[in-house]
């Protein structure tokens, strides 16, 4: 039976450029999350809004080793550093909140739901576990394809895991070896619900190894050491050494969604997590390593947040579509970029 990965050694030096890009994406990130959280608060934003705070380290490090236009990169709603470090434009997500006829859905879907199939990104189900098997279809296809080294990463919560469609497409997955990494983020809670009341095993990395996966765990708000895991999956994946399960560990510094106020967590549990915000640690990392100066981080900041004024601002002028006038088919709709 596989066991927790250990496929080859990752010089901490190789993970300089990746946890800088990374970095980079989880700013823009939590830039956006803060823009969207206010003007949902001042009723700007109808419909949820979902943010990534404690997720960005995780989600970062999933999008910068994937390849956009080749692999196959699901993100769900929490995943916006994932989205960014991959190569998407925060506008895209900002039209997609405010129902943009310049969205890739032409308006027809709103908050995170959204993707580019041709670009090797997935619309998100919001029943996670249903996406497992999409992934694995496509992945099956690239293979009928000859295509050998392309690989899909699959994003799924603690909650998910126990989703019976998930079992059905990882039982598929690692009996069809397929070049797939299911990431389990699991911050604690599926949406109110405990780990304590989710499952019994010692931790989640025991379904992956029930399943016959090569297994993988961290600290998902520890910047380098999820790089170090996320790269080890993927590049295993990647070479031809059959699917792998990586479990990150981290807490949702929020509530599931803006509406909620997350009052079911314990009080000492978010103060554990205090001192453990991923953007935090992920600064001090790389300013303690020379890999970043005080003046880039500060400018990075700046960068961030008009970047983000910027392409809300564009989303929020956009016009919505028209009932009478909307050609609502679209599968044959490609849009102009």
């Amino acid at each position: 039976m596989p066991e927790a990965g250990r496929i080859e050694s990752v010089n901490e030096q190789s993970l300089q450029e990746p946890a800088r890009r990374a970095y980079r994406a989880m700013i823009m990130a939590r830039a956006f999350d803060n823009k969207i959280s206010a003007l949902y608060k001042a009723g700007k934003i109808f419909g949820g809004v979902f943010l990534g705070r404690g997720h960005e380290a995780v989600a970062a490090a999933e999008g910068v080793f994937l390849r956009k236009g080749y692999d196959v990169y699901t993100p769900f709603i929490r995943e916006q550093a994932g989205r960014c470090a991959w190569g998407d434009s925060v506008l895209e997500t900002a039209r997609s909140y405010f129902g943009s006829i310049h969205s890739i859905s032409r308006g027809r879907d709103g908050n995170v739901h959204w993707g580019h199939p041709h670009e090797g990104t997935l619309m998100p189900i919001s029943h996670l576990g249903a996406m497992a098997s999409v992934v694995a279809g496509m992945m099956l296809a690239k293979r009928m394809q000859g295509i050998t080294d392309a690989v899909g990463v699959v994003c799924i919560g603690d909650g998910t895991t126990s989703v019976g469609a998930l079992h059905e497409a990882a039982n598929l997955i690692a009996v069809e070896k397929l070049p797939i990494v299911i990431v389990v983020t699991n911050n604690q809670y599926a949406y109110s619900t405990p780990n304590s009341r989710e499952f019994a095993c010692a931790s989640l990395a025991d379904r992956g190894r029930g399943y016959g996966m090569v297994t993988h765990e961290c600290d998902g708000t520890d910047l380098l050491q999820t790089l170090e895991t996320m790269q080890r999956a993927i590049t295993a994946a990647r070479t031809g050494k059959g699917p792998q399960w990586v479990v990150a560990e981290t807490l949702r510094m929020c509530g599931h969604g803006e509406h909620d106020d997350a009052s079911y967590i314990p009080a000492e549990l978010k103060a554990e997590y205090a001192d453990k915000d991923p953007l935090d640690i992920a600064r001090r990392q790389l300013l303690e390593r020379g890999w970043l100066t005080e003046e880039e981080a500060a400018a990075w900041d700046e960068e961030s947040r008009e970047e983000v004024q910027r392409c809300v601002a564009q989303a929020q002028k956009e016009a919505t579509p028209c009932p009478q006038d909307e050609q609502w088919v679209a599968t044959s709709w490609r849009p102009e970029r």
